[in-house]
């Protein structure tokens, strides 16, 4: 009998043991990114320990990290009630309520986890800590707070003091955040993502070589550890950006890094999706086409492929299966996954449809359909102002300045827009252009458009006060709207153009356009003071006669104010 007893206990060690093993080999796996070989052997383990609360949490995790929130939830759920460490899946359900954007059932979950938890709660924290950095609207402050606790209840854990240094760099606390993952690293060193986190860290100050080193230094130790290898190509990837000359160079590299990344995490459908969302990052747009087929056929489910396809065939001048591909792309996926640049790439489409060779609106409707477009991609991603604005500047050269004037409007909605200025020049040009040939009834259904081109110019004033040609085109607006009220506000605008050239000196002065732009100037200051200021309009005449003194309406105009 006894012999029996010790032969179970042995029994029942060894399984303890053997998926105790299992699990640290799945994390390692989970870690590595290799999400369908750690799907594989999570199946496996839920099928032969059904009561292991923790394989069905970790499965669900890779669902998480896939995307498919509904395979998750079917884990989580069946999880929950596992004997052994079933309360973790709440916190799996607490995630994807943070997904969906509702933080009062996600915090009842997690309170509801922490319940069942030990005194020592430092994985439960980890994981909250973790749902709540990759929240769709991230809660920062309370990641903090879990971070902080997992520390507390357990300050030897190298993972816990990982999971607070992620939260210290969403808080963008990053010295004290390098401090935590240091932490990690001297307390396992063993643990690659600690060092991945550091090399990041010095990646995102942009400095490239040293990063680069740093990801070399953790492939010596683990040359199969694929996120090191992504990480690499991201960098390359930065430094081609930051630098022109390079960006050949680094690009190239940055796609051998993640063909490796990809060839470590196995070729699957995910793997290859990534990579997709890599080759858009790179702009090489011939093999996003060719990847997004090959998915295409090696998966027809996945909505993504459609995305892709449209993202390809927009830049290689297939505009009618870009519009096609992406409307496919949003009829399948849920309203939240559709982004700024899809909508963005979906007008682009519909523009290109809707014009010329010559740039000219052909289709009108069309044309209004892509405008609507691109106010959603503006509306959701403002920071895409520099595609709105080669937009607009394509249109501004083919003549089409009212519909110009549509796209410019987007761009401004940027304020921090490195072109914020010429924008608004661009825009309030825009629409003198289109309004200075108009017919005076015309002219009067156009008043919001004058508000918003006055508006416009005054912004690219406030933000580049010496840009002399917007004082300018400014008066010219002015005069165009022609009512008595405007035309004053012309005068200011011209007298803001003279005091802007003036204070540049002779040889600005001297150059053939500002001439022009002067004379034209001090010849309507004149023409307006001639009635209410005779002093001020012989002044203004006798500057536009030193620049043309042969011109007949600055010398009638002198004699007369001369009787």
């Amino acid at each position: 009998m006894k012999t029996v007893i010790l032969s179970s206990f042995a029994t029942i060690f060894t399984t303890l043991v053997v998926n105790a093993q299992d699990i640290e080999q799945v994390k390692k796996t989970i870690d590595a990114e290799k999400f369908s070989e750690a799907r594989k052997s999570l199946k496996s383990m839920v099928a032969a320990t059904p009561d292991k609360g923790k394989n069905y949490f970790y499965l669900g995790q890779v669902y998480v990290a896939l995307e498919k929130q509904d395979s998750a939830r079917v884990y989580f759920e069946k999880g929950k009630t596992a004997k052994d460490a079933g309360h973790l899946n709440l916190i799996g359900l607490g995630q994807l309520e943070l997904l969906d954007g509702n933080k009062s059932a996600a915090e009842t979950h997690f309170t509801n986890a922490l319940a069942f938890a030990k005194k020592k709660n430092t994985e439960e924290q980890i994981y909250i800590t973790q749902a709540y950095l990759k929240a769709t609207n991230p809660d920062v402050a309370k990641a903090l707070i879990a971070a902080k606790a997992a520390v507390a209840s357990d300050p030897k854990s190298a993972l816990a003091q990982v999971a607070l240094g992620d939260a210290l760099v969403a808080n963008k606390n990053i010295n004290d955040a390098y401090v935590a993952y240091r932490t990690a690293g001297e307390l396992d060193k063993t643990l690659l993502r600690a060092q991945l986190q550091l090399a990041i860290i010095t990646r995102n100050a942009q400095a490239f070589p040293e990063a680069l080193k740093a990801f070399n230094d953790i492939i010596a130790i683990n040359a199969s550890y694929g996120p090191a290898y992504r990480e690499k190509a991201e960098t390359n990837l930065a430094w081609a950006y930051a630098k022109k000359s390079v960006f050949e160079e680094k690009i190239a590299a940055a796609l051998e890094d993640y063909k490796k990344y990809m060839s470590l995490t196995d070729v699957s459908t995910d793997a290859r999706i990534k990579y997709a969302d890599f080759l858009i990052l790179s702009k090489k747009w011939k093999e996003l086409e060719t990847e997004a087929l090959a998915i295409q056929k090696a998966d027809n489910v996945n909505p993504k492929v459609f995305k892709y396809l449209g993202y390809a065939y927009s830049e290689n001048g297939n505009t009618e299966g870009a519009i096609k591909a992406l409307n496919q792309y949003m009829s399948k996926v849920d309203a939240k996954k559709i982004n700024g640049k899809d909508y963005l790439y979906l007008g682009k489409a519909k523009l290109a449809t809707s014009m010329d060779d010559k740039g000219i609106v052909t289709n009108q409707a069309k044309f209004n359909e892509a405008i609507a477009d691109l106010t959603k991609a503006s509306d959701l991603n403002p920071i895409l102002s520099a595609e709105f604005t080669e937009i607009g500047i394509k249109l501004y050269s083919g003549k089409a300045y009212l519909e110009a004037s549509k796209v410019f409007e987007l761009s401004v909605k940027n304020t921090n827009s490195k072109s914020y200025s010429r924008d608004n020049y661009l825009l309030g040009n825009s629409i003198l252009f289109y309004a200075e040939s108009k017919t005076a009834a015309q002219k009067a259904a156009l008043t919001a458009e004058f508000a918003k081109a006055n508006k416009a110019y005054e912004e690219s004033i406030k933000a580049s006060p010496n840009a002399q040609d917007v004082y300018f085109y400014k008066g010219q607006l002015n005069r165009v709207i022609g009512t008595k009220e405007s035309n004053a506000q012309a005068v200011l605008d011209y007298e803001g153009y003279v005091k802007t050239v003036t204070a540049k000196g002779d040889a600005e002065l001297a150059k053939p356009a500002v001439k022009e732009n002067l004379f034209e100037t001090y010849t309507f200051i004149g023409a307006n003071y001639a009635t209410t200021d005779k002093a001020k309009a012989i002044e203004n005449f006798k500057k536009a006669a030193e620049i043309n003194p042969n011109d007949t309406f600055v010398k009638e105009s002198l004699n007369a104010l001369n009787k």
